[in-house]
């Protein structure tokens, strides 16, 4: 007999798991471009941020660098610290707010904070529109990266927390310092490293920096298939001697020319990219599942904080670097 009852239909086959894994990589990657590009282009824009006619005269220095009067550490600091608070208080709060409402709210503050940017009223004010992108780059990150990470809802034993800080331990710390070097060199060392015998200007050569920067943390971010790193302290060690390498090319002028810092800041990226990367992978396969989603949202702010020391320390870098009086 014939079967003609629609319950005795066979339902539709799911999707195969390839092409669901593909959508889902696809759609990821796209929220994090979109999530990252304010954030990226205000750090690429700091030189012009802070124009020479909208700030008091630069004071005095002695140093043979072209200083400005204020670092573009001050940059950092606006696009770092709203983005590091919502991060230390999303663990604790955030799951109570949907994920759709918390991705409406990403994108109104982030149209807004390019808005008032775009404004150019003042520093004062770009300023503070910086900083609406860092709150909005911020909730991003963190809805983002936990919505990547299905989990139940249990709490965890003796055991799975101590296999929790562990992961920590070997991913977030270390990628905390690649954080504090990369970002010591993008906002302390590079608006110094000027090479006046150039076909390009001061401003010029700031963008190329940031323009290489960016385009190998891109490339390196989305590598994970073809290059895995578990030990994301060499990672960081090697960012450390970049960053002292061109802090010794700073003070001392002993790079000859504009290309060779520009491969310099082309590895600077490569291995940021790459530590990022490879970090939250691995917290992703490390971390026990019922701890997953806060083991994540932890290393989501162990970047932070190394970005925010970073900028402090990049300040006081100008300073001495400018022998500022």
């Amino acid at each position: 007999m014939a079967e003609s009852e629609g319950g005795d239909e066979d339902p539709p086959s799911p999707p195969p798991p390839r092409a669901e894994n593909c959508r889902n990589g696809a759609a990821f990657w796209l929220l994090g471009l979109c999530n990252n590009a304010p954030y990226v282009v205000m750090l690429s824009a700091a030189h012009d941020i802070l124009r020479p006619n909208q700030l008091p005269p630069a004071p005095h220095n002695t140093s043979g660098h072209d200083c400005g009067p204020i670092s573009t550490g001050a940059v950092l600091l606006a696009d770092i610290l709203p983005s590091l608070l919502i991060k230390m208080a999303a663990p604790f709060g955030a799951h109570l707010v949907p994920y759709s409402v918390r991705v409406v709210a990403v994108a109104i503050a982030a149209w807004g904070g390019c808005s008032v940017v775009a404004m150019g009223a003042g520093v004062g004010v770009s300023l503070g529109g910086v900083a609406l992108l860092s709150a909005s780059s911020g909730l991003g990150e963190v809805t983002f990266l936990t919505l990547c990470s299905a989990y139940p809802s249990v709490g965890l034993s003796p055991e799975e927390k101590r296999a929790v800080l562990k992961v920590l331990l070997r991913n977030a710390a270390p990628l905390a310092l690649v954080y504090f070097f990369e970002y010591f060199i993008n906002q302390g060392l590079l608006e110094l490293l000027y090479f006046p015998t150039s076909a390009l200007t001061h401003s010029e050569q700031y963008r190329w920096y940031q323009l290489a920067y960016q385009s190998s943390v891109f490339a390196s971010r989305s590598s994970l298939r073809c290059c895995r790193f578990r030990h994301i302290w060499g990672l960081a060690l090697l960012q450390g001697l970049t960053a002292g390498t061109l802090l010794w090319a700073v003070a001392s002028d002993w790079l000859p020319s504009f290309g060779p810092a520009l491969a310099l800041v082309l590895l600077e990226g490569t291995v940021g990219g790459g530590a990022y990367a490879n970090a939250f992978c691995n917290v992703n396969e490390e971390a026990p599942p019922p701890a997953r989603s806060a083991a994540v949202s932890v290393s989501a702010l162990s970047d932070s904080v190394g970005i925010a020391a970073a900028a402090a320390a990049a300040v006081g870098a100008h300073r001495a670097l400018c022998h500022v009086t």
